[in-house]
């Protein structure tokens, strides 16, 4: 589990997916004037490096937020202006992660927990998030740190689940832990990035959702190519429980438009579902 390194994959096309779901969804959690919690479960170093070794050895970031940055489109500007916040210089060459991202956004009232096991990861998220003060990076489980977390004093709560799912038995543990979070703060926002490599383990981890008693679920999905046993991850999603009430409206609008701009052979999808 531990082996995964996000910078190999930073601003690819899944990250394009993700970021843009949780800039949404940190607007929304903003406009209210009361606090709410920030739990990243899987957060990574929180800032990469484009130009580093690991990033340059797939240079996956050409296939997704290179090719976004001259595009004025006005539903992607949260998305534009904070990847342009951390490239003063006018180059593309660094990419936040989520907590730089929900760091940003992070108001006196709010609070931001940031678990990282990894033992690299840990020490930069800590480095990159130490200017802000809202923010408590742990070196922890992040699925246990959520049901610690939960419920919130603010009875508001932003969740994003995003693991490297390296084990299979990951979406069990992910379905298990939103189910036992939920059921003790029924009311926040649950987040849960995937990757499109074996279907039936991403409706699996769904139905049991579903039969859990979930009530409002979402699914966005952002492919490259059909689903395929043999060709890795083809597309990604985010299931969302409790969404914002107009973040369907907004997916479905932009991500078929985001769809042909990445897409390099025709293959290309996007997908808004509601799952309850």
């Amino acid at each position: 589990m531990l082996s995964y390194r996000h910078a190999f994959h930073a601003g690819n096309f899944a990250d394009v997916l993700k970021h843009i779901v949780l800039l949404e969804m940190l607007q929304y959690m903003t406009v209210k004037e009361k606090g709410f919690a920030y739990v990243d479960t899987h957060s990574g170093a929180g800032l990469y490096n484009l130009q580093s070794e690991q990033a340059g050895k797939l240079q996956e970031y050409q296939d997704g937020v290179a090719k976004l940055m001259d595009l004025d489109w006005p539903e992607l500007a949260l998305y534009r202006e904070a990847v342009i916040d951390v490239n003063k210089h006018g180059a593309l060459k660094l990419y936040p992660g989520s907590p730089l991202l929900a760091a940003k956004w992070l108001r006196p009232q709010d609070h931001g927990w940031f678990h990282e096991l990894h033992p690299d990861d840990y020490p930069r998220l800590q480095a990159n998030l130490k200017p802000y003060r809202r923010c408590k990076v742990l070196k922890s489980d992040g699925l246990a740190g959520l049901l610690a977390q939960m419920p919130p004093a603010t009875r508001r709560a932003l969740v994003l689940i995003d693991p490297s799912y390296e084990l299979k038995n990951e979406y069990d543990q992910v379905s298990k832990a939103v189910q036992a979070a939920h059921k003790k703060f029924a009311t926040g926002t649950y987040a849960i990035w995937y990757p499109v490599v074996e279907r039936r383990q991403i409706e699996r981890m769904q139905q049991q959702l579903v039969k859990a008693g979930i009530k409002d679920m979402q699914a966005f999905e952002l492919g490259l190519a059909p689903d395929s046993a043999g060709r890795g991850m083809t597309a990604s999603g985010m299931l969302v429980v409790n969404p914002p009430w107009q973040l369907m409206e907004n997916m479905q609008k932009l991500l078929p438009r985001l769809a042909k701009v990445l897409d390099r052979d025709g293959k290309a999808f996007a997908r808004c579902t509601q799952l309850a």
